[in-house]
């Protein structure tokens, strides 16, 4: 049975397999994101979420209400292409909106499954960002539209 919950600091751990085990927009080197980044984004800097199947976290979003930002949202590669992203990125935009109606943005790598998968949900491309990955935002008014479609 597929659940989605708030994440918790046990669920750092799985957060950080399911991190370094997918195979687009991977780590250069897995050691820069540390379990206290996670600890940080999960209790100060915003909310996380964690997608579980038969106890098993398989799936997990971040929110940046400070920077404005999605932090992260992955799936592990074996649970791909079964809602699991959908789950996640509509209870963390359901969360981010309900505290705030200020734009967030996110970034990632261009002509991923990722940036089709941002697309289609409804973000608009507006430039890049960093090492020329693609930036997307989604405002208040574009997320009530699509929800309310």
């Amino acid at each position: 049975m597929m659940i989605v919950r708030e994440a918790g600091m046990a669920d750092i751990r799985p957060i950080q397999i399911i991190r370094n085990a997918v195979e687009e927009n991977r780590l250069s080197n897995p050691s820069l994101v540390t379990d206290e980044d996670c600890r940080h984004y999960l209790t100060e800097r915003g909310k996380g979420w964690v997608c579980t199947i038969n106890n098993r976290v398989v799936g997990f979003a971040i929110a940046d209400i400070i920077n404005h930002s999605i932090w992260a949202l992955f799936v592990h590669p074996e649970f791909a292409r079964q809602g699991i992203g959908r789950r996640l990125h509509d209870s963390m935009l359901n969360w981010y909106f309900n505290e705030t109606k200020e734009t967030v943005w996110l970034s990632t790598a261009p002509g991923t499954r990722a940036a089709d998968f941002y697309k289609k949900a409804g973000w608009e491309e507006t430039g890049t960002h960093g090492k020329g990955e693609l930036k997307f935002e989604m405002t208040y008014s574009g997320w009530v539209r699509r929800q309310s479609s």
